[in-house]
Formats: structure tokens, sequence, C-alpha cells
């Protein structure tokens, strides 16, 4: 069916050329947008709105149209004795759903009390050459959803109002920054080492040069680079790139925001992230309540502080200070009965071992804000060790409905221990743990021509977004989600 549809649309669209109409023309000047139309007052004239046509219901003398975009739909009416028979008649031979018009007229409301354009005039704008879906939704058609993105935004009510919202997330984000005197600045993607997190690189090739590099999983290490160069407050929209599995939580490709401050420690981050989620909360949602699984969180409240000792040792009765060794940690789990399902566990180091177990028992449970803090050092490479107890970061990260949504540190700036550090992380890396993080000698170099005290944080915008639209996965929040070739 939608095939002979196709073909009948071609058809037009030949018939319309040879008849001088232009098919494609070159543009259309607006001055309403949709949004704005919808409303003016009653009797406001000279209206010029452009948009797709969404629906078409036709009477004997008259037709109302639906006209859509991204941000909003507003109601036509063409009527036989306003615009004359011959571009009536012509709407009716030339005009599709999934077609672009341009319009002029009068507001008025409808007896339904729906807000209307009368129209006095139209231009066609662009010819739909297939038919847009009649049904869009159901779990059959969710791959389609995704590979068919822009069809998705057309038909989904959702899927606009979230990517809008992604939107004015990420101005509010850079306005709060840039209110806050951090300088906006940009660095590679393209990086001869996987620095910066804890994670899988994806690997490429570059023909001049003759190396091999990978796609940054983290802005980290160059960032400090900037520190080390005499900025003192910095922050990134960054992509970022992590071969890891895919999951309601996880994207292979996404958009990290990253920041340092010279002169602070992560308390004084701790602030800022609360000020800023207040803040973009207000400016994004002019709320601080979201509802996230059917409970209403309120942000302004007080926030919980645990340390990851006691959210694990509460959710599996593991005290982890007392398994310095991962085999022995190992064996703990076992002995009580907690699956971790992991393909490659027996070849994590103990951080990434202990930072697996939180993530399968002790992150689902926790719903409201909550700053998780004191993370074991062998989980936190690139961050400074307590003073009062060297085997913990000064660290946290804020979860929200099982999700990370935050996670920040005082840096360490020591470039003797960050070697010994990343040393061990090469032997994990060299042992077999794919997620280690490997040696960087040439960050290590700029780090001994002196670091002042700095505290930096991440923060991925999809998983932001994802929780406070209460959506149930990533891919949602992206317009464009990575899809298994057909």
């Amino acid at each position: 069916m939608a095939n002979d549809q196709t073909i009948r649309r071609r058809e037009k669209l030949e018939m319309m050329k040879s008849d001088g109409m232009s098919v494609y023309p070159e543009s259309f000047s607006v001055n309403y947008n949709l949004n704005e139309a919808v409303h003016l007052e009653d009797g406001v004239d000279g209206v010029r709105i452009a948009g797709r046509i969404m629906s078409i219901r036709n009477f004997s003398h008259l037709r109302f149209i639906t006209i859509s975009n991204i941000e909003g739909t507003l109601q036509l009416l063409l009527k036989k004795d306003e615009i004359g028979g011959s571009l009536y008649t012509q709407f009716y031979h030339w005009f599709d759903i999934g077609d672009f018009i341009g319009v002029e007229g009068q507001m008025y409301t409808t007896k339904t009390n729906e807000k209307t354009l009368r129209v006095k005039n139209y231009v066609f704008l662009g010819k739909a050459l297939r038919p847009l879906p009649e049904k869009w939704h159901g779990l059959s058609n969710v791959e389609s959803r995704y590979r068919q993105r822009y069809l998705d935004m057309m038909m989904t009510k959702e899927t606009k109002m979230r990517l809008i919202t992604r939107t004015k997330l990420v101005r509010s984000i850079r306005n709060f920054f840039e209110d806050h005197h951090f300088f906006e600045v940009e660095t590679p993607v393209l990086q001869q080492t996987s620095s910066g997190a804890i994670a899988m690189p994806f690997k490429t090739y570059h023909n001049s040069l003759g190396i091999e590099l990978h796609l940054r999983i983290a802005p980290e290490t160059y960032l400090k680079r900037l520190i080390v160069g005499g900025f003192t407050r910095v922050f990134e929209f960054a992509k970022c790139f992590r071969n890891e599995g895919i999951s309601p939580q996880h994207l292979q490709e996404f958009t990290m925001v990253e920041g340092y401050a010279a002169y602070w420690n992560y308390e004084d981050t701790m602030k800022l992230m609360r000020e800023m989620m207040l803040y973009i909360l207000e400016d994004t949602f002019q709320t601080t309540k979201i509802d996230i699984g059917g409970q209403i969180v309120d942000f302004s409240l007080d926030w919980n502080i645990v340390s990851f000792r006691d959210v694990i040792f509460k959710d599996t009765g593991i005290d982890i200070d007392l398994f310095p060794e991962v085999k022995d940690l190992f064996q703990e789990t076992k002995n009580r009965n907690i699956n971790l399902d992991h393909l490659d566990i027996e070849l994590l180091g103990r951080g990434n071992f202990i930072d697996l177990l939180y993530k399968k028992v002790c992150r689902p449970q926790i719903i409201t804000p909550t700053f998780l803090i004191q993370h074991p050092i062998d989980l936190s490479p690139l961050a400074r060790a307590n003073d009062k107890n060297p085997a913990i970061t000064d660290r946290f990260q804020l979860i929200v409905n099982g999700a990370e949504i935050i996670n920040a540190y005082s840096e360490l700036v020591d470039p003797i221990e960050q070697r010994r550090r990343l040393e061990e992380q090469a032997s994990l890396k060299n042992n077999g743990d794919a997620e280690a993080m490997e040696m960087d000698e040439d960050y290590l170099t700029a780090m001994e021509y002196g670091m002042p005290p700095i505290s930096g944080w991440g923060f991925g915008i999809e998983r932001l977004l994802m929780v406070l639209t209460n959506c149930e996965t990533i891919k949602d929040c992206v317009s464009f989600p990575l899809t298994r070739k057909l």
C-alpha cells in the first residue's frame, strides 16, 4: 500500500512540475511560529505561518487542516468562498498529508474552542514522496522509531517534548556555569591514550601519522592540562565514547559535561552541584519537584549523604574493608549467594569488582537524591586520597533513581603518586582487565610542571535527562540513537 501511495505522489509531483508549479520553493517568510500563533487573539490578521500537514478533514465547501512542527500544532480552515474555487480545487488535487504548506490569514476560535487560522492564501512548500505512518506506537515499532527517528519526532508527542527539554537543559547548564565565571573550552576527541575514566575505548587509526588512536572516554586529563596552563575554572560539553555493554542506562556515544575549579575541594563541588541542579530544574521545568516512577521527589529538600562502605554493608552484609584482596572479596560474595552476572569477573581488579557489586546490588535501591562518598582508592585512579584514611578518596557521586547523575572528586595533583597509581592500572590492564586505565606519560609530564589544588566533576546529559523526565531507556534521550545495521 505504501509503495502504491509513493508512486501516486511521484506522479503528482511530475504533474505539478509540468503545470509550472514550484514544488520545492526557495523560502517562505513567516511572522509567527506555530506555538506563538496558537496564543494570538481572535481577529489578528496577516498571520503568516508554515508547517507540515498532519491531517486533512474534507467537507463539502471547507477543509480543516492540521499543520505541525517540533514546537507546536495549529488548525487551518480553507473555505471555498474565502480563498476562491481555483485554490480550493488545487489543494484537493495536489496536497497530501506530509506535504509542507505556507499560509496567510486571520485568527479565530471555532465553536469547539480550538484556535484556527482562516486561510486567505497559501503556497505549496514541499512534497512528501512517502506517506507518514498511520500508527506509530507499541513495542513492535520500537526499533523502527529509533532507526527512523525523524518519523518518531513527527508522530510521538513524548519524543518531541523530551528532545525540546534536552535543548533547554543544555542551555540552562551552559548559562549556569558561565554565570559562575567558568570558561567553556574544547579538548581533543582523538587521543593517544584512553585516560580520564575506567572504561573500554573505541580504537581507530590515523593514516597520515601512522598511529593508533582512541576516541576519548572522557576529557578529564586535557581539561586538567588547561589548569596547568593557567585556567582556573573550565567546563566542556564533550562527546565521549565507551565501548561497553548496551543497557537502558548506557550509551556508547554520549555527551559529557565536565569541569574543573582550581583551589577547590570536593565539598565545594558538592555545594556547586546542588546549586546547579536546583537552578536547571527551576529554569527548565519551573519546579524542583520531579515525578520519578510515580514518586514525587523534591530536590529542594536535604539530600542524603552515605559512604561507599556503608551502602554495600547495608545491602549485602559485606564489610569491604575486611577484604583487601579481590579474590577473598569474590569468594565472600559467592558465600552469600550474590550473583553478579559478569563474564570476566575473575579478571577484574579490586576497584572494578567493588564497583560491580555496588552497581548490581546497591545502586538500584537509591531513589531520592543521595551523595555517595568515600570511594575505595582502587576505584578512583585520578582522585585525591583522603588525608585521614588514604584507603579512600575525597570523591562523591550523586545518585537518583538508581542512576549515577554526577561523578566528582578532589583531584590527585601529586605526579609521583599519580604515576604509581597509573602503573597499577597498567598492570591490571596487562592482566586482562580491559577497563583499567593506560599509562599516560604526556599527562604525567604536565603534572610535573605543577598543579594547584583542584576539584572536578562530570555528568552525562542523556543520563540526567533520563532521570528528570522519568524515562525508561536512555536511547530516548538522544536524537539519533545507534542501532544495528539492517
